[in-house]
Parts: C-alpha cells; structure tokens; sequence
C-alpha cells in the first residue's frame, strides 16, 4: 500500500469551513479544555512536554489496580531483546475465576513519546476484563526519542513471545489473545500482526486498532485538512515520527514494521478492528489500511465516528459518541472471542 510521498513540511493550513465540524458534545468538551489541548508538539518543546506528561499522567499503582481484591495484578519482568533492558508488563486478570483466560495484550497511546502501561488499565479492566472475563497485558515499552526504531516494536514483540510461551503458568489461553492499542499503541499493534505473521510468532485471533498510528509519510489529505485543528495535528505527528525514526525518517524503504501503512502485503493477517474519527489528522490512513486489508482478502471492520477528533472518547467520555464507540469495540471484542471459543471447543 503506497500513499504519498516521503514526509514533507506542513501544507496549507485549512480554515474551519474546509473541514469536518466536531460532534456538538465534543465540540464543548474541546472548548472546556482550552488551547492548551491543541498546542502542538515540536522538536524544541518535546522534552518539556515529556517531563509535564510524566508529572501529571495517572500512574496507578499495583494496589490500586488490584480494586480491593476485584483484579489479580502483577508486575513481570521479560528478557529484552538484543539484550537490552527487560521489558515491564503489568498483568492483570478478574479475581476469582478458574480456567486459562483469553487475553488482550495492549500497547498504550501517546504518539510513541508519551504515555505508561499502568495508566490505561483502569479502564480496559472496568469496560472489558470484567464484562468479557478476559485478561488484560499491558506493555510499558521505551519511549522515543531515547528509543528509536524498533527499540519499542521490539519490546512489544518480545513480550508477546514470552507471554505465548508461558501462557498456561500465567492461566492464559495461548489460543486467544487479542493484540490492540491506541493512537501509537494501534500502530503497534498493527506492526505486532505484522511481524508475527512475517516471523512465524505467536498468531493473534484479532488486533484491535483504535485511532492507530500508521503513516509516517504524514501526507494524506486529512493530515493536511486537520492542521491545527485536530487535538493531535500534522505538527504534532511529524515530530513524533521524526523522534521515532531519527535518521531513518523520510526513507524511502522503511520498513512496515515501523510504519505499518508502508506493508505492501496485508495478507493472512487477524481479523482487525479500525476506528477513527471523521474530524482527525488519521482518517484517511485508517481508512486507507481497512481497504488496504480488504483488497488481500482479509476481514476489517472499520467505524468512522462522525465529528470526532483525534481521542475523543478520552476527552469527552460522557458523549454519545464515546459511548456509542466504546460499545461497538466491546461488541466486536465479545464477537471475536466467542468465535474463537467455539472454533476451540469439541465440535470445532
């Protein structure tokens, strides 16, 4: 799949009558917000902006994860790959339930420079470890720019083999996990189906790709029709693909497991679950991966959320639109895993 070109400097800045308007409900939760949610990321500003991130971003501890008693926690420690330092999953399952549990093993959000494995749990642990009786991974993996490509990619993969491996000691069933992610950590994911299918690894039974993060061309013609206006704007995703890349940004052969969107063979891939908004800089290279996936005969289920802009569910929770999206992940989620449950039991 091929679009554009190499990464290029931002394009004309689009006026608000040339782009999608927000969700009337997103639009006053934006606004609650203040300009400060649309400030873009630079080169110059990202080392603050990473030290205001670490000081504020939730970071749930074991304890607190654990919801007196609700939720088994633990923190694992996986070997690295290349002999690096071992790579932090945090673990959690329902309490109290016997027999190998299906697994989602997730990649957190936070455009490859930002972000933890513990401050997402929460939520994935509320909406579907309970509801699903699934278990959930989360993967703390480095972060660019003091890690660059495929440090992070690496650190999810190599977790994921480990976790595969040890699956029955950690009362999982090898059979049915789930790889899925946020904004980056859709990226990931995508990447992670990718090079399991490329590596003969462990073999997901869907990847759940939420706003994911795939083109670091940054070319389409919603990255351009977005600009400075999207929560996270051309600006803001050249810089994280420049920290990302360093001197591989703009190369003409990246590869796919950096960017997913460059893969010219999305063959014999999971099932995939894509979303975003209409109002977002990553509609069009969404958009374009579904298609992308559909073209070599696999299967997608792709949702365009109208007006929403990039992390809408997270800023305005409440809205119709947020519920309405994050009922259709669970729906997809449930259909998934009652598929593969059936295909594993006697009669399959």
């Amino acid at each position: 799949m091929s679009i554009g070109g190499t990464p290029s400097e931002p394009g004309p800045v689009s006026t608000a009558w040339d782009a999608p308007p927000f969700d009337p409900e997103l639009t006053v939760a934006l606004a609650a917000l203040g300009d400060e949610a649309r400030e873009p990321f630079t080169l110059e500003n990202l080392a603050a902006r990473q030290e205001r991130d670490a000081a504020v971003r939730p970071r749930p501890t074991v304890r607190d994860l654990r919801a007196d008693g609700r939720f088994e926690v633990d923190e694992l420690r996986v070997p690295a790959p290349s002999g690096g330092r071992d790579v932090t999953l945090v673990s959690a399952r329902p309490a109290g339930i016997a027999g190998p549990l299906p697994l989602l093993y997730y990649m957190h959000g936070g455009g490859m420079i930002m972000g933890n494995a513990w401050s997402v749990l929460p939520q994935l642990l509320r909406e579907w470890a309970l509801t699903l009786e699934l278990a959930v991974i989360s993967v703390e993996y480095r972060l660019a720019p003091q890690a660059r490509h495929p440090g992070p990619v690496e650190d999810c993969y190599a977790g994921l083999v480990w976790v595969a491996v040890h699956a029955a000691g950690l009362g999982i069933d090898a059979d049915r996990i789930v790889i899925g992610g946020k904004s980056a950590g859709g990226g990931l994911a995508a990447a992670l189906a990718l090079i399991a299918r490329d590596r003969g690894g462990p073999r997901p039974i869907g990847q759940l790709l939420l706003c994911p993060m795939l083109d670091d061309r940054n070319n389409t013609f919603s990255s351009h029709q977005m600009a400075r206006i999207d929560t996270w704007d051309r600006t803001s995703n050249a810089t994280a693909w420049q920290a990302l890349l360093g001197d591989l940004y703009g190369a003409a052969d990246l590869p796919p497991y950096a960017a997913p969107a460059r893969a010219t063979d999305l063959s014999k891939l999971p099932p995939a679950y894509i979303e975003v908004g209409s109002a977002e800089t990553f509609r069009d290279e969404d958009v374009a991966y579904a298609n992308a996936i559909w073209q070599a005969g696999g299967q997608a289920e792709l949702h365009v959320w109208p007006g929403a802009f990039h992390g809408f569910d997270t800023f305005a929770p409440r809205a119709a639109l947020s519920q309405d999206a994050r009922n259709a992940r669970s729906r997809w989620l449930r259909r998934i895993l009652t598929q593969s449950g059936a295909s594993c039991g006697p009669a399959g």
